[in-house]
């Protein structure tokens, strides 16, 4: 499917006015379950790609599985990519489960949850167009707003969204900054300012950077870019306060939830996050926000970046768990 973005989705790295997504359906009888694959070319993940990959992996399913261990086993036999995996396994989960989000969570081991408080990501732009798009699209009933910036603007762009409103900001840089003494130097310039934590400003490469930007950040520093479907976690606790873990790079809802326990292990923080997706992707991150594997419940923040027509509204989340007890 293409989705028509409402308007410029812009990140360090790239920006773009659609994209294309794959919906995966799973039938048996008259029932049947729906997963969503959003491919990413930061993991090497393109439309033709996925195309390619899932046409191999029903040219050698068989009519079943019997577990969704044994999905992922056939996944990995027929080298299929972690956005599609997340997709094809979702899918066929919601089939067992009937379609109840009760079951569905009860068969992942997580509480049932009804509904989440959320908050609103906004794309990197001209500073000046703040605060205009905050009015326009009513932010002022988000407790939180996610800021992506890049290192060019960074300054500005948290100045101006911190002026004018007292939400606190989850701030997300995507990986823009190379210098790691140059990020140390933003930061201190911002450490005032109403901001709860920093996303990933140093390439996921910059272990040992980003292990030393640790000591000196005034705020937690949470990893995104860094985790993906099986993580490095002795080196993760040296570099990052908390993780990003987003279902599309863990590869499942089965992985996702082993990348987030690892992390509360170690004393991390966790976040729940995704890629640009329908209200099909992002509901998955939902089903997990009851997490009661972890000592306090979760609050799910859902950041709504929105897309053109009915049917794909919802397009980027990101769900906080309380640190642990």
């Amino acid at each position: 499917i293409t989705l028509p973005l409402r308007y410029l989705w812009k990140i360090s790295r790239n920006a773009t006015t659609e994209k294309t997504n794959f919906i995966v359906t799973v039938r048996h009888g008259e029932r049947s379950g729906r997963g969503e694959a959003a491919p990413n070319v930061r993991y090497g993940e393109t439309p033709e790609l996925l195309s390619a990959q899932f046409r191999r992996f029903t040219e050698t399913a068989p009519d079943d599985f019997s577990s969704a261990e044994e999905l992922q086993s056939h996944c990995d036999a027929v080298e299929t990519s972690f956005a599609l995996r997340f997709a094809i396994e979702s899918a066929w989960l919601h089939l067992k489960s009937g379609g109840r989000r009760s079951t569905f969570q009860q068969r992942l081991g997580v509480p049932f949850r009804e509904n989440a408080p959320t908050s609103y990501t906004i794309p990197i732009m001209d500073p000046g167009e703040l605060r205009d798009f905050h009015q326009r699209e009513n932010l002022s009933r988000f407790s939180q707003i996610k800021l992506k910036v890049n290192r060019e603007s960074a300054l500005e762009l948290v100045r101006v969204l911190t002026d004018f409103t007292g939400q606190t900001v989850l701030l997300d840089a995507n990986e823009s900054f190379t210098d790691v003494e140059e990020c140390i130097r933003f930061l201190e310039k911002v450490r005032k300012l109403n901001i709860e934590l920093v996303e990933q400003p140093l390439p996921s490469s910059l272990t040992e950077e980003s292990a030393y930007l640790k000591k000196y950040c005034p705020f937690p520093l949470f990893a995104d870019e860094a985790i993906t479907h099986d993580p490095d976690f002795d080196t993760l606790v040296k570099c990052f306060d908390g993780i990003n873990m987003k279902l599309m790079k863990a590869g499942g809802y089965m992985q996702g939830l082993n990348i987030l326990c690892e992390a509360r292990k170690r004393g991390m923080r966790t976040m729940i996050g995704c890629m640009v997706e329908t209200s099909l992707g992002i509901s998955s991150a939902l089903n997990l926000a009851g997490l009661g594997a972890f000592p306090n419940p979760a609050r799910a923040r859902v950041v709504w970046v929105g897309v053109h027509g009915a049917r794909a509204r919802m397009c980027a989340a990101v769900a906080l768990l309380p640190h642990a007890r």
